[in-house]
Formats: structure tokens, sequence, C-alpha cells
């Protein structure tokens, strides 16, 4: 990438279809949809013409509600084309989790699915707005949703809502030069998609990204893969997050690859769509490729068309890595990191990065970009080697939290530097480490704790398949560590053996206080541990007293 792009997400994709008109541009396993770059770009504008004859205007805001379907990559383009900022939507949300989105963003319409794992869209949505069973469509007044106009259903007719396939028919209503020009008054600047953070920390944000934050991070993160025309990217990751909508579906068009969408992960779809398909890369969670590393018919597929992809949202162990590499055929993998405040890339190694790089840090800051490491207490610059707070400054950056602005200075400073709330170093080599959050860091009688280091270390047990550490309440220390551990399966691995091994090999305050086995992690619809979660649990374990959990003086 020589230059920054100073372009919409609609000119991005045109100029690929005149480069591409006839290569493949998306292609479904589960539905019946296959379309070449010129195909998809016409059923785009199908839509968008569509979309402003049923009245959504420059400016609004529209939400969708709904799993990795072809209408929602239609609706992601449909709307970047008329200027209509789309708010995505996490699929685990239920009803107080939808009417805080739709109520927070000021949503004009809504688009759904019939369903996400155990929740009937449908059926919440009337719950929430019973108006809806009794209107006409698009004639929506909701006592709880005021702002919100109109409903459409990607799969049925419902009572009070558009039908997906409706929609086209109202581009009558706009003429040619109507379209054109609107598309000329969108600025490259203008806000185009809004997604509410993840809940990693809790209570959800809206932070507004701009066609040049996408764009443009597409661009680096493809080039980091050495993606072109002829790769092909299985995407079991949500679309409704950064990591699909940007690192998978923005990466893959800027580079006129093709996408193969799964409409949700599940290790066999992903094994069978690779195979399927001659897939050239894929992208996931370290606990994604570990189900499947692990799934009782690894073996039956054929993996020989692999390269590369991008494994992030939380580190990924050693013996992992080695088996991706090895086993599923992908030495070029690569490994991302940043946040949805940031479009969302802010380093990455890149194909041809070495194996020690790949599992010990998060790569080099990308282009245009300028990142640098600081004393959280003093805001002072740090040098190479000393851990401080990551914090990324340029294009990328957010253009804040809607309606917060208060928030938004709290991240966001005076120089535009965006602080990420990681504990990072920087290396000589100019490869940055995450070594864990700021809020994780745990101070145990006047001793720094970093949550990674112990956790990076209990994993290397061969009894351990996985350990997630957090912060407790102490009385005599302020605070002590309580490790959350998974066992391997057919591994008896007790409490006394695992403070052991970080005895007899890190510090002594590094020893985990409380020492709990557990079966699973709560997780994000991305993939993301949610670590507030774990420190809940964590002190309703301990208020249980109960004989599950074992307190470990380390001071004896």
């Amino acid at each position: 990438m020589e230059k920054l792009f100073n372009c919409t997400v609609g000119e991005m994709l045109e100029n690929i279809v005149k480069k591409f008109p006839m290569r493949q541009c998306v292609k479904y396993i589960e539905a019946d949809y296959d379309r070449t770059y010129y195909d998809f770009n016409r059923d785009v504008d199908q839509y968008a013409k569509g979309l402003l004859g049923m009245g959504l205007r420059k400016g609004d805001h529209a939400a969708v509600w709904a799993t990795n379907y072809p209408q929602w990559l239609l609706l992601l383009f449909a709307t970047a084309k008329i200027g209509v900022v789309l708010v995505t939507v996490n699929t685990n949300y239920k009803e107080a989790e939808l009417e805080y989105l739709l109520s927070n963003s000021d949503s004009k319409a809504l688009f759904i699915c019939d369903g996400l794992k155990d929740i009937d869209c449908e059926k919440t949505l009337y719950s929430l707005c019973p108006e809806l069973k009794v209107c006409k469509p698009g004639q929506l007044t909701c006592d709880r949703l005021p702002m919100l106009k109109f409903v459409c259903s990607f799969d049925n007719k419902y009572d009070g809502m558009y039908e997906w396939n409706q929609i086209p028919q109202f581009g009558v209503l706009v003429t040619d030069e109507e379209y054109k020009s609107v598309k000329r008054s969108l600025s490259p600047d203008d806000v185009i998609n809004m997604q509410y953070t993840s809940g990693t920390t809790g209570f959800p944000k809206g932070v507004m990204l701009t066609h040049n934050n996408i764009v443009n991070n597409g661009v680096q993160i493809g080039d980091c893969m050495k993606f072109t025309h002829r790769d092909r990217l299985c995407i079991p990751v949500p679309f409704f997050h950064c990591f699909g909508l940007v690192l998978a579906i923005m990466a893959s068009i800027t580079h006129g690859a093709t996408l193969v969408p799964l409409f949700f992960y599940t290790p066999m779809k992903v094994m069978h769509t690779i195979e399927y398909e001659k897939c050239t890369a894929v992208h996931g969670v370290p606990t994604m490729f570990i189900s499947i590393l692990e799934h009782r018919d690894f073996n039956k597929y054929d993996y020989s068309s692999l390269r590369t992809g991008i494994m992030a949202g939380s580190p990924c162990p050693e013996p992992v890595m080695k088996m991706v590499l090895e086993k599923m055929h992908m030495p070029e993998i690569t490994i991302t990191y940043g946040q949805t405040e940031a479009s969302p890339a802010c380093t990455m190694t890149t194909t041809d990065d070495d194996f020690e790089h790949k599992i010990s840090t998060v790569g080099k800051g990308l282009a245009f970009q300028e990142c640098k490491i600081v004393d959280p207490e003093t805001g002072c610059d740090l040098e190479d080697g000393f851990p401080g707070e990551f914090c990324v400054r340029g294009y990328n950056v957010m253009k804040g939290y809607y309606k917060m602005p208060d928030a938004t200075a709290k991240v966001i400073d005076k120089e535009g530097w965006l602080h990420s709330g990681d504990i990072a170093v920087k290396n000589p080599d100019g490869y940055y480490k995450i070594t864990g959050r700021l809020k994780d860091m745990i101070i145990r009688g006047g001793e720094n704790i970093f949550p990674k280091e112990v956790e990076d270390f209990i994993y290397t047990h061969p009894g351990v398949r996985d350990v997630q550490i957090v912060a407790v309440p102490s009385e005599r220390y302020g605070e002590e560590a309580f490790a959350f551990v998974i066992r391997k399966a057919g591994y008896t691995v007790s409490e006394k053996e695992i403070r052991d091994y970080v005895m007899n090999n890190l510090a002594r305050h590094k020893v985990p206080t409380y020492i709990y086995f557990t079966d699973s992690f709560p997780l994000t619809a991305s993939g993301k541990i949610q670590k507030f979660k774990l420190r809940e649990e964590a002190k309703q374990i301990l208020n249980l007293k109960g004989e599950t959990v074992r307190f470990v003086d380390v001071e004896e």
C-alpha cells in the first residue's frame, strides 16, 4: 500500500468491479447465492435504489440483526452507497440489549433473520414493539422505540414487516440521476458504520467508523496476507464484528478475492467448506482453531488448498499455532491486533514473518499509523522493552462514540492518540507484544501481576487445555489472582499440581491464590473471552465458600 485511499465503500467496490468483473465475488454453500463481482454490484445497486425508495436517506441509521446471510452483505454495501449508517447488532443480544442498542443508536430501520441460535427474532420484536403486529409495513409507531419506523425480514412475511425481496420494487420511485446524485454527495470521511463494543468491558458503546476507516484498514490487512483475486476466504466469524466486516469482507473485496461465508461457525462446516470450496484462507479466534483441530473428523478433510488467514481476538498458544501451520497447511497465517475503535487493526504480522514472531508478538505497526507505548500514570513515552499502554494515531481512529463525547474524550486525547487500555511492549526490532489489559492487571500487596504472563505459563502444563486469570478483592493484599482452568480430556491435573508448577518456575507472588476447574469460559459472539463475567463468577464462587474452591496461601 503506497498511499492511503480516499474513496467511499461504494466507489471502492465499483473500482474492483472494473478490474475483475467476471471473477467470483461471493459463494455460499448454505444458500443459493453465487455472484461475480459484476453481478454482486448490480444486486447492490438494485437494493440501494430500493432503500432510497422506501424512505431511507443519507445520515439515517439502519440496524441489522442477523447471522452471516447474503442479504447482510448486500445491505452493507447498499447502505454505504446511499450514505445510510449501518448499525451492526450482536447476534447474542436478547430483548433488553436489543432495545438499548436500537434506542441508543437512533435506528430508523431494522433488518432481521428468522432466528439466532436460541433467539426467535420475530417473537422478540413483537414483545418489544407490540404495535408492529397491527401496523402497515413502514408505518411503525412504537412507544419504546420512537425512532424506529420500519422492520424488514430477510426470510419470510410477517405482520407489520417488509420482505427483503420487496425492496428492489421501491427502486422505481428513484431515477438513475437521483441515485447518482446521492452517491456524489458522499464524503469518504462520513460515518458509514456503527459497531457496538462487544462487551468484554461491560457497557456497550457505539463506535462510529467512516468509509476511509474501513476501506484503508481492509486494504492493509489484505496486503499483509498477500491477498489477490485468486484467493478464497472461508468466513466463519460474524459479520457484525470488525473481524468479519473489516478483516474478512473489506480485506477480501479490496483485493478482488472471493468471499465464502458461513451463516455461523461450527468446526464441521469450516472443514467441509475449506475442502469443498478449495479455500486458500480462513479466519478465526484461537478457540475456533482448537475446536477444529480436536474434532474427531479432522483427519478426514483435505486442507492442502489453505495458505493464510488471520488468528486474532486473543493470544494463540504455541502448540496450537504449530498444529495450525502444519496440520492445517497454513504456513502464512497472520496475527492481528487491534480494537473496534481503531477500525480495527493496528499491528499485524505478515506472511513472511517467522514462527517465533507469530507466537510471541502481534506484528509491527501498520503503515500510515503511529504507534507508541506510554506510561499509563504519567502519559510519557516509554523506550523499547518497557511495558506500558499501547496508543495509536492515524486514519484508522474512530470518529468517536455515538452521543458519548465524555467517553470519547477518555480514550482519544487532544493530540488524537487513541488509548487502547492494553499493556504492551515494543521490541527493538519493531514488533509489539500485548501483555494484558490495564484493568486486568492485579496489584497484590504492591506487586504487579500481569495475568497473561501467568496464563501463558500455566498453559504449558500438559494437563491444561486453557486458563484465564482474574482479580478478586482481598482484605489482606488488596487483590488476589483467581485462576479458572480447563483440563485437557483424559487428564486429572489437581490444584496442587498447578500450584507447584507455577511456584517452581515463577515468582512466589505470581502463584494464583485460587484455582478453580471449569469446562468453558463465557464468550462473546466473536469468540472473545469475557473477563468481566469471569470476575463476577469468581466473586460468587468465593461467596459460596464451598469445597470446590481451594485457597492457596502462597506466603506459607
